[in-house]
């Protein structure tokens, strides 16, 4: 089993932005230590003659044919025809990121 302290929990619980409490530490260390033991079994595993694989579905740059049909697309004065909120010639929303501390 991996040899994990309580420092190494709340390393991972502060990369996550969770706040543990004493007993959730203890919970989660040897689930922690667990799954490192788990993952680590990868390492056994002969891959020496294997390719690296990115994706298996063997689809290689799929992209749809044609162009757009402008004729079927508003013009920004159409768009903001029905609103009297704008700024700038963008619609104002108000604000949903107010009072965030993490900037």
């Amino acid at each position: 089993m991996a040899k994990l302290t309580k420092a190494d929990v709340l390393h991972v619980a502060k990369l996550a932005k969770l706040n543990l409490t004493e007993p959730e530490i203890d919970k989660f260390l040897p689930q922690l230590s667990s799954i490192i033991d788990f993952v680590g079994q990868l390492d056994q595993v002969d891959t020496e003659d294997i390719e690296p694989t990115a994706q298996v579905t063997g689809l290689s740059n799929v992209f749809r044919d044609g162009e757009a049909d402008l004729s079927k697309c508003l013009s920004q004065d159409e768009v903001l025809s029905g609103t009297d909120k704008v700024y700038n010639g963008l619609f104002k929303v108000p604000a949903i990121l107010e009072g965030r501390t993490d900037k």
